[in-house]
């Protein structure tokens, strides 16, 4: 198996000097902050609107600044007012259901998920169901199921066993449904144990649209990255700041059929109280269906979560994935480095930039063909006219050396696009 010794300590050790870490599974997705707090005035030793916590110093707001007080009488520096979050049914006890309704439109096609320009996309009609675990008297049952439907369900449904998985073939021309999630979970003190179709707990962005900050996705998550698994996942929080995964799954994508046999687990630790860092691994057989023969190999994400200040957050990503066929030959070869920089301007808008280097073999091409480059520039706005309400501009230019990614303008292009998310 051909795996870059360097692509994998460039990534180690990169990650080792920038902030931390999250994966799609209990993840740290900080895009500003959502409290709702507004402080319509600042009066002498008044406690108003959202500032129970915060306590009104005699003559002057000098110490008013959580929640967006400029620190200055007469007014807050956020200037808005989020409102009170609905939900569709708010958590009762352990239970709670709610879901998303995401759409939008950009003007290029990205070999990725906006993939049908032109047209004001229905993208993720979500819902889901959900009954947490709470350990904290004993053991605890519970579990989750999700449902979605749009333009980007085929894309989380089980294609990793294709033509075979449970909702592969739920299709209506370019829309379909899909059942990304189904299982349950158990769990005793600092233990806890999912079994059945869940997440990855694989790399930074996730398929469910409000965990992002950006409409569009990188390269690394949508073509070197797992999106869904079938098995079970073991999760134990060794201590305050460190929660170690385990589990065995039936490769990648694939629904409840076997198209592989893989370890997956990793490590999330708090570095420090502004510093997450996570590794992630999935090794073994990844699948049988999708490469029309067995694909085997290692992959690993490291995701480096900094909160640099109040409002500046910075991540850095680096994947490795290195995978052969029966007879040894190379199936993908893939190295991909990611950067975000997010900045909170108040509660309602968020300002934020992403640059993607993605190195390929055997995704566009055929494995067999030299490896090439691809670079993807993307800066956005996240505006929130209310709580259960995200609009997300964003401008986005990729470069495509050797013009094999099928950009809709050969080796470079420039795309707007936008979508809005009405959560419940």
């Amino acid at each position: 198996m051909k795996l870059s010794t360097l692509a994998l300590l460039t990534s180690l050790c990169a990650a080792a000097q920038v902030g931390a870490a999250d994966g799609q599974q209990g993840a740290v997705r900080v895009v500003g902050h959502q409290s709702g707090a507004t402080f319509a005035a600042c009066d002498c030793g008044e406690v108003v609107c959202g500032c129970e916590e915060v306590l009104a110093p005699a003559c002057g707001c000098e110490g008013m600044v959580e929640g967006g007080c400029d620190g200055a009488c007469g007014g807050c520096a956020s200037g808005c007012d989020l409102g009170d979050p609905f939900r569709l049914i708010g958590e009762h006890g352990n239970w709670s259901a709610g879901g998303w309704i995401q759409m939008g439109y950009h003007n290029n096609d990205i070999p990725l998920f906006n993939q049908h320009k032109h047209n004001f996309n229905l993208h993720q009609a979500w819902l889901y169901a959900e009954k947490a675990i709470d350990t904290s008297c004993g053991f605890d049952i519970g579990g989750r199921i999700d449902y979605v439907y749009g333009v980007d369900a085929q894309d989380t449904q089980a294609f990793g066993t294709n033509p075979r998985g449970w909702d592969n073939d739920w299709d209506n021309g370019i829309y379909g449904h899909a059942l990304p999630q189904v299982y349950l979970e158990a769990g005793y003190g600092d233990l806890a144990i999912k079994a059945g179709h869940f997440y990855t707990l694989i790399g930074y962005e996730s398929v469910m649209a409000p965990n992002n900050f950006f409409y569009s996705h990188a390269y690394t998550m949508y073509l070197s990255e797992p999106f869904t698994h079938t098995g079970a996942l073991a999760t134990y929080q060794l201590n305050d700041r460190v929660t170690l995964y385990g589990g065995y799954t039936l490769g990648w994508d694939s629904g409840f059929d076997d198209n592989g046999d893989n370890f997956i687990g990793g490590i999330t630790t708090a570095v420090t109280d502004r510093w997450n860092l996570t590794y992630a691994t999935v090794g073994g057989r990844f699948g049988e269906a999708r490469f029309n023969g067995v694909e085997k190999g290692y992959m690993h994400s490291v995701v480096s979560t900094h909160q640099l200040t109040e409002k500046l957050q910075y991540v850095f990503q680096s994947d490795v994935l290195s995978t052969e066929d029966g007879d040894g030959a190379t199936v993908r070869d893939t190295f991909g480095i990611n950067q975000y920089l997010l900045y909170a301007l108040n509660d309602c808008w968020s300002v934020g930039g992403r640059f993607e280097w993605y190195e390929q073999q055997g995704v566009f091409n055929a494995p067999t063909d030299p490896r090439t480059d691809i670079y993807a520039t993307t800066v956005g706005l996240n505006y929130r006219p209310h709580a259960n309400v995200l609009i997300r501009p964003e401008l986005r230019y990729d470069h495509d050396e050797e013009g094999v990614a099928g950009l809709d303008h050969g080796t470079s292009q420039t795309t707007f696009g936008f979508d809005t998310i009405l959560t419940f």
